[in-house]
């Protein structure tokens, strides 16, 4: 199966899970309203075909990986909730629709993230709760990555320190913080989740640090060549605010070569498999 195709196919198989644990979380129907309209606005379902896509190609022969594949992208969405608030990126639009905040309020958007957040670590405590070794090394690995040393780490570095001029290597490392370490948070769980061994898993976390962050200089190289139609989202944010990107340090065609660079890595890193 080409590509498109199995993306395609592990996103299909992850929205028809995603809506039934959000029914399943319980909850006050307003609160679980505003979660499922956040996690049901689209995307591609990256990170959660990672994991899936990581599990199958290390034999998938372990216990079930659609509750980490899902916490994964409820932690996601708690995210992208929380960066819009006004205190943050202060936007109107996610992925073509209104965000959480302007649809429900501010009050139902934090909530609703926080639900999300907490919820994810309920899924892996219920899923994997016969397997007690293997639930808490998954539980670490996507705390790890969404905490102080990751995404809410990240996001202080992005509202802190990445301001006009700022070192590339501050940008680099906000990247790793704030995208690339769920990324490679999703790889590494469906490493494990499959039984892979310590050698299969450092190379696919190799894979994904170089993922990561090509994926995040390639959304730097849209902000400025995409319109808002076909991003989903506000575009020319950060030339807006005045912060340093790769664009803006290195202009456009450089970005370009080491987005390139990078998934040659990333391709170099599992040339085993």
């Amino acid at each position: 199966m080409a590509y498109p195709e199995r993306l395609d196919y592990y996103r299909r198989q992850v929205d028809a899970v995603l809506d039934r644990m959000v029914q399943e979380s319980g909850g006050p129907d307003a609160l679980r309203a505003a979660m499922r309209y956040s996690l049901q606005a689209g995307g591609k379902r990256i990170r959660p075909a990672l994991l899936l896509a990581t599990y199958d190609l290390c034999g998938g022969d372990g216990p079930n990986p659609f509750p980490a594949a899902c916490a994964i992208e409820f932690i996601h969405t708690y995210s992208l909730i929380h960066d819009d608030l006004p205190a943050l990126d202060n936007d109107d639009l996610r992925r073509g629709m209104p965000t959480c905040h302007k649809k429900f309020g501010e009050a139902l958007a934090i909530l609703a993230g926080d639900a999300l957040l907490t919820e994810a670590f309920h899924l892996i405590g219920r899923a994997y709760a016969d397997r007690p070794a293997l639930g808490l090394r998954i539980v670490t690995e996507i705390a790890s990555a969404a905490g102080a040393a990751g995404m809410a780490g990240g996001q202080v570095l992005d509202t802190v320190d990445v301001k006009p001029n700022a070192p590339i290597e501050v940008v680099e490392q906000m990247h790793r913080m704030k995208t690339g370490a769920l990324i490679v948070a999703s790889v590494r769980c469906g490493a494990l989740l499959a039984g892979a061994d310590e050698d299969a898993i450092a190379a696919l976390t190799a894979y994904a640090r170089h993922l990561g962050l090509a994926f995040q200089v390639t959304d730097d190289i849209l902000d400025v060549t995409s319109t808002k139609n076909e991003l989903g989202k506000s575009v020319g944010k950060d030339a807006a605010q005045h912060k340093t990107t790769y664009v803006s340090a290195w202009g456009i065609e450089k970005s370009r070569a080491y987005a390139a660079l990078l998934v040659e890595q990333a391709l170099g890193e599992i040339a085993r498999f």
